[in-house]
């Protein structure tokens, strides 16, 4: 295993995290530790999860995730783990899980107290903000829109002093954004510093063969500010894994199960993955081994979330840390890319 630290801190993570939203719906509570059991002995330390998780997002599985990794948790030796978890923004379609949604004072407290006792834990690693509370451009939405009317309000030093506390508490170590923007990052970075407030660590978007949204400004944001990435989806939704490639809809596969998940499905993000399976072909390797390798190489990457519904796809995410794709390599993706740049935002 590679491994790099959390910016700005002395946490040490592996490059490859575990992504667990499959854990409590496609997963069982065996196979989910299972999975943990392999990943760790691979040397993986990082664990990613949500309140809202498993996925798709439904009452009667919310917090099943946590609970899951709960279990496996209390046995381990918590100290040697790093574990990273979310508290949801606004949504009319989750008011199942709290009356509260969103980043106030009471929501927090109630997220993060519900999440530590479902992890059966003291502390979260890297808690985040899944996704911001004002109208903004994530979740594959493009072409931005101005709402004049909106009803939310500039509240980002409230919501960092929040954070702050639960710092000094020790409920988190430290705190990161998720499907955020470049303005939102530099809030968050300009009310951090003008108030000697704790600094936001990480940022967890989609980034992939299929996506890279993030170069085009946050990658500078990152590398400036020093935050990290950390990766989602970086297979597509198991796009870039090939087996929908020709037609194909394996039983049991997300798409197969949730045909809503269309977000990497589109004309263009197959053409891409032709392209890209051609590429893998000419290299000896598989086409989810080249996507992950291309992911794992980028210079603002602190982690690769991988998720996998079978140790066989498990093995094969993970394996993917010990191939170095050569400039060589690297270019000719490049060159890939630009048939069609943005085909799945």
């Amino acid at each position: 295993m590679k491994y790099t630290k959390i910016p700005n801190t002395d946490i040490k993570v592996s490059k490859i995290c575990l992504g667990t939203m499959t854990f409590g719906q496609q997963n069982t509570e065996k196979q989910a530790h299972e999975q943990l059991n392999y990943a760790v002995e691979q040397g993986v330390n990082f664990i990613d999860t949500a309140e809202m998780y498993s996925v798709p997002a439904q009452a009667v599985t919310q917090g099943n995730t946590e609970r899951y990794i709960g279990a496996w948790l209390k046995n381990q030796k918590r100290e040697d783990l790093v574990v990273a978890s979310k508290v949801v923004g606004p949504n009319d379609s989750f008011n199942y899980i709290r009356e509260n949604l969103g980043f106030s004072k009471n929501a927090i407290e109630d997220a993060l107290t519900k999440s530590l006792k479902r992890l059966q834990t003291d502390y979260i690693d890297l808690y985040q903000l899944h996704w911001p509370e004002r109208n903004a451009n994530f979740f594959g939405k493009r072409n931005y829109v101005h709402k004049t009317d909106e009803k939310w309000e500039d509240n980002f030093k409230e919501v960092i002093e929040t954070l702050n506390k639960y710092v000094k508490e020790g409920k988190i170590r430290h705190y990161g954004v998720s499907n955020e923007t470049s303005w939102g990052v530099m809030r968050q970075i300009t009310e951090s510093n003008n108030n000697n407030l704790t600094r936001c660590k990480t940022i967890q978007n989609p980034y992939s063969l299929l996506n890279r949204l993030f170069e085009i400004n946050l990658a500078e944001v990152a590398m400036r500010e020093n935050i990290g990435l950390l990766a989602y989806s970086p297979l597509g939704f198991g796009t870039l894994s090939g087996k929908y490639l020709n037609g194909k809809m394996p039983n049991n596969s997300r798409i197969k199960l949730f045909p809503q998940y269309n977000r990497y499905s589109s004309k263009q993000s197959i053409f891409l993955t032709e392209k890209y399976a051609e590429l893998a072909k000419e290299l000896e390797i598989s086409l989810t081994q080249l996507s992950l390798a291309f992911v794992n190489q980028r210079e603002f990457l602190t982690a690769n979330i991988i998720g996998a519904t079978t140790l066989e796809q498990l093995k094969e995410n993970i394996s993917s840390i010990h191939i170095e794709l050569s400039s060589e390599t690297l270019n000719k993706i490049d060159a890939i890319q630009e048939l069609q740049p943005n085909p799945a935002p």
